[in-house]
C-alpha cells in the first residue's frame, strides 16, 4: 500500500468514527427527551394520585358538614361540580383548572367551621379535616416535583439541540402546576 491510499484510509476512518459519535450523541440526545417527558408524565400521575385522595375525602367532608351548615347549599353543589369536571378533564390543563376550582372551594368549606362552633367541636369532621390537610400537603409535594420536572423539560426544549429533540420525538412544552391567582392574595380577615 502506498502513502495516498494510507491516508484516505485514515481519513475515512476518521470520519466514519466522528458520524458514529455523532450519531450516539444524538441518539442519546433522543433518548434524554423522552426520558424527560415520561417524568413529567410519571410525576404528574402522582399528582393525580394525590387529588384523587383529596376528591375521595370530599364527600364525607360535605355530608358532615351539611348537617350542621343546611343553607351553605350553593358551597355544596359548586363543591360538586367541580368535582365531576375534574373527572372528567381529558387534558392536564383541564385537570389543572378543576383542581385550582376545588382548592378555593374547599377553602370555602372550611371556613364554615368558624360559623358553626359545633361543628368545631365534631370528632368526625376534625377528622376529615385533619385528613384532608394531610392531603393537601401530600399534593403541594407533588405539584412541586411535577413543577420540577416540567422545568427541566421546558427548560431542555429551549436550547438550541433541545428543540430539535424534542421536536423529532413530538414533545411538546408541558404546563406548570400554578396556584390560582386568587390562591396568591392574602386573605382578608374581617371581624364585625
Amino acid at each position: 500500500m502506498n502513502n495516498g491510499m494510507k491516508g484516505i484510509l485514515i481519513a475515512v476512518a476518521v470520519i466514519v468514527l466522528l458520524l458514529g459519535i455523532v450519531v450516539m450523541w444524538g441518539i442519546g440526545q433522543y433518548n434524554n427527551v423522552i426520558t424527560m417527558d415520561e417524568r413529567v408524565k410519571s410525576q404528574w400521575a402522582q399528582v393525580e394520585n394525590q387529588l384523587k385522595r383529596r376528591y375521595d375525602l370530599i364527600p364525607n367532608l360535605v355530608e358532615t358538614v351539611k348537617g350542621y351548615a343546611r343553607h351553605e347549599r350553593g358551597t355544596f353543589e359548586s363543591i360538586a361540580q367541580a368535582r365531576t369536571k375534574y373527572f372528567q378533564a381529558d387534558t392536564v390543563q383541564g385537570k389543572i383548572q378543576a383542581a385550582q376550582q376545588v382548592e378555593g372551594l374547599l377553602s370555602r368549606l372550611l371556613l364554615l367551621k368558624e360559623a358553626y362552633p359545633q361543628l368545631k367541636a365534631n370528632e368526625s369532621f376534625l377528622k376529615l379535616q385533619d385528613s384532608l390537610e394531610g392531603t393537601e400537603n401530600r399534593i403541594a409535594v407533588e405539584r412541586k416535583r411535577y413543577n420540577d420536572t416540567v422545568r427541566e423539560l421546558n427548560t431542555y426544549r429551549r436550547t438550541v439541540f433541545g428543540r430539535f429533540f424534542a421536536s423529532l420525538a413530538g414533545v411538546n412544552e408541558a404546563l406548570y402546576y400554578e396556584v390560582p391567582q386568587e390562591q396568591r392574595e392574602t386573605p382578608k380577615v374581617k371581624f364585625n
